[in-house]
């Protein structure tokens, strides 16, 4: 089994140096595309490879640089930012690839920004990945020396800086516009579309914003083509995915793996299945924001195509297991304050909606809930939904809602009829004052 992205990550092991790099065909992708390769050709591979952006929207990476206007024309200088900000809760896949192996995320940048024309390039990541950003200034470092950044690059012609930013930590970062805006110093609410980054981003230039994981697929497919990249996948969407379970699984962790593994082996052989004493209940399988799924859907290939015609959505593809001692009302109102908490307060749905769902789910953890409260949080999952908020935040936070309401409804009217969480040693109801 093929693992490209993993494949020189060795856990408690220091991350490839450049010359370490090197030996292993580190940055032949660059030295090839510099050569042989124009800027449109580049895009047309990554197009036709059929890589799908692995950040959780899993639109199609090459038809998206497309839309960058390209020519002498086009507005300069042109961005490509990488989205290292990972603050899905559940979601710990980039961490590994930054941590692991840095100089494979700058090769893959230096890909995206020439295939786009871009000069300047930045890595947003999250403000709590201290071990990933000190190996990423290194491996900048070594890779500015070695002349891989910066001017004239391998006598090519082409110029590429990049520089490492690192958040103050909001969830809301992760959306591209709002990230955008943060880097340019500004609050991180979402903006308007259109115009697009593709056109408008980054100081109102053209910008490309790529997810780590993303990113990193590119040199393989560079080196390997298209075909090999699509011969990597077990069902019609290409490649390898990093899956993560988290939960309690015996074996709790992150695997490359063929896009396109089941959500059964996922479980029970990588993650070596439940842990004694506990039952597989439902899980969200890609991130907080996705639908729940449950024992019916375990055979689901855990790829875009499959888990949307399930009912969710692949998001990172990275699964939290919500097993059958864990109140699904205490597991879906955790998520909810953090949504809730998480919210830029740029539109009113989103900003009035998301406490008082939580404060109703609240509620009902405490034994104080009241039937109407269902229906009231039936009313929030559909005018929280799609099209009825600026930004993608709350119709993410109602997906586990949502489901949650439809799989676990009777868990949910237990908490109103017995006055208590019967997952609670609490078992006497105390009415609120």
């Amino acid at each position: 089994m093929e693992k490209p992205l993993t494949q020189h990550i060795v856990p408690g092991r220091a991350p490839l140096s450049l010359k370490e790099y090197e030996k292993v065909g580190g940055y032949q992708s660059v030295r090839k595309i510099l050569k042989e390769m124009p800027p449109a050709d580049v895009q047309n591979l990554v197009k036709a490879s059929d890589l799908r952006g692995r950040g959780g929207a899993g639109f199609n990476t090459g038809l998206k640089w497309s839309f960058v206007p390209m020519g002498p024309e086009a507005a300069k200088p042109k961005y490509l930012v990488a989205n290292a900000d990972e603050m899905e809760p559940g979601t710990f896949k980039d961490r590994v690839l930054l941590e692991g192996n840095p100089h494979q995320l700058i090769e893959g940048m230096i890909v995206a920004a020439y295939a786009i024309d871009a000069s300047i390039s930045y890595i947003f990541m999250r403000w709590a990945y201290k071990v990933a950003a000190r190996e990423i200034i290194k491996a900048l470092d070594e890779a500015y020396e070695a002349g891989y950044l910066g001017e004239n690059i391998l006598g090519s012609g082409f110029s590429l800086d990049m520089h490492l930013h690192t958040g103050v930590g909001r969830y809301m970062c992760g959306e591209e516009t709002a990230l955008l805006n943060a880097l340019e110093g500004k609050r991180a609410n979402p903006r308007a579309k259109p115009p697009f980054p593709q056109v408008s981003g980054l100081f109102g230039k053209p910008t490309i914003v790529n997810n780590v994981e993303t990113l990193c697929c590119l040199p393989h497919i560079i080196n390997n083509g298209a075909e090999w990249f699509k011969g990597l996948s077990k069902t019609q969407d290409a490649g390898t995915k990093l899956y993560g379970i988290s939960g309690r699984v015996k074996m709790p962790g992150c695997w490359e793996l063929p896009m396109g593994t089941t959500i059964r082996e996922l479980i029970e052989e990588h993650g070596g299945g439940m842990q004694d004493g506990y039952l597989f209940k439902g899980l969200l399988p890609g991130g907080a924001s996705t639908d729940f799924l449950v024992e019916e859907h375990m055979d689901v290939p855990m790829d875009y195509t499959s888990i949307q015609a399930a009912g969710s959505r692949m998001g990172t593809g990275t699964m939290i297991i919500l097993d059958d001692q864990t109140c699904p009302v205490g597991f879906v109102h955790n998520l909810q304050h953090f949504f809730a908490q998480e919210s830029c307060g740029f539109c009113t749905p989103c900003r009035e909606g998301l406490p008082w769902v939580e404060k109703i789910l609240l509620a009902l953890d405490r034994g104080e809930g009241k039937p109407e409260h269902l229906l009231t949080l039936d009313f929030h999952t559909k005018y929280l939904g799609p099209g009825n908020t600026f930004c993608a935040l709350a119709p993410g936070a109602m997906e586990p809602l949502q489901s949650a309401l439809k799989y676990f409804r009777e868990d949910f009217e237990r908490h109103i009829h017995e006055h208590h969480c019967p997952w609670s040693k609490a078992k006497v109801w105390q009415p609120s004052i």
